[in-house]
């Protein structure tokens, strides 16, 4: 309700909204698109009637941790995108950089820097809902971890702004040269994430003062802000589960030479795969004949793929 009434507010923002949306779910499907639980979004019957990400998005398992940051990551992309193109009326490139620079190592703040400070405000304010308004224990410690992991996505985009430059001068001597900040793409913000998810840190189940890694040996190192945090363990996503909406990996593809996750050993979880040949017919050898046509061959190749069972 209180991101309808956002969106009511600030109509010109949905576009923004949809495109970081849009970009956080690409984003996940293409960094587990060879791992056992690939961030498959769940088709409802009718759109809107459950979430998209289905069961995962609250268990509260690592992969709940890289959802919530890669959306909250992906917010902050989009609207602050939008914001330097010039798209919006309240934001637009980051004045505060304006007449700065080192005269004396010959450059200057110029051109148009994401003003990224806007994009991580408009995120906090559209995505993290109070801790205060909540009951019950359980969904307390989920929403700090979830609020924790949105943050861990925006310092994600923070972390990899960098400083482009254009050179002036006399037959393209760097003389003088124009510096504005930029994000990184979003690809290598999705890399970091994954990093993270892979070193997550999991927590306890009960909240006193604040949250508290779950290995009591390790209670006294403090959390960093962008850790991806989570409470419970990950389900085992080899065997079909239809009440958590769990495919499994039966009929995935994987290969067979691979020592990865998308190797068939580790994606088939040890139950073996099927081989199948598959004949790929397209054009070739194109030719342009004057005058005026393309003369093609057609080439057929056969390539084994391995399904698993």
């Amino acid at each position: 309700s209180r991101q309808k009434e956002l969106c009511k507010k600030k109509p010109y923002l949905l576009p923004s909204i949809g495109e970081g949306a849009r970009l956080g779910i690409q984003e996940c499907r293409s960094q587990f698109r060879h791992e056992r639980w690939n961030c498959l979004v769940t088709a409802a019957a009718t759109p809107g009637t459950s979430p998209l990400f289905g069961y995962e998005l609250s268990s509260g398992t690592k992969e709940t941790a890289f959802i919530y940051a890669v959306m909250a990551a992906g917010l902050v992309h989009s609207v602050t995108r939008s914001c330097s193109a010039g798209n919006m009326t309240e934001c637009s490139c980051d004045t505060t950089l304006q007449n700065g620079g080192s005269a004396s190592e010959g450059w200057h703040w110029g051109g148009c820097s994401d003003d990224v400070q806007y994009g991580m405000w408009f995120s906090r304010k559209f995505l993290d809902f109070p801790i205060r308004n909540t009951t019950g224990k359980e969904s307390k410690v989920l929403l700090a971890m979830n609020l924790h992991n949105n943050e861990a996505g925006r310092q994600a985009v923070a972390k990899l702004m960098s400083v482009d430059c254009r050179c002036h001068g006399v037959s393209g001597s760097c003389a003088v040269k124009t510096c504005w900040k930029t994000m990184s793409s979003f690809e290598k913000i999705g890399h970091l994430l994954k990093d993270k998810y892979e070193n997550s840190v999991q927590i306890s189940d009960k909240i006193k003062r604040k949250m508290r890694r779950r290995d009591k040996d390790q209670r006294k190192i403090p959390i960093g802000k962008d850790e991806l945090l989570y409470v419970n363990k990950s389900p085992n996503y080899c065997v079909e589960d239809k009440k958590r909406g769990i495919p499994g990996t039966q009929g995935r593809e994987c290969n067979r030479t691979s020592e990865g996750a998308d190797g068939c050993n580790l994606l088939c979880c040890g139950r073996g795969y099927n081989t199948h040949v598959v004949r790929h017919v397209e054009r070739c050898e194109c030719k342009f004949i004057w005058c005026c046509y393309v003369r093609c061959r057609r080439c057929e190749s056969m390539t084994d793929v391995h399904t698993c069972k």
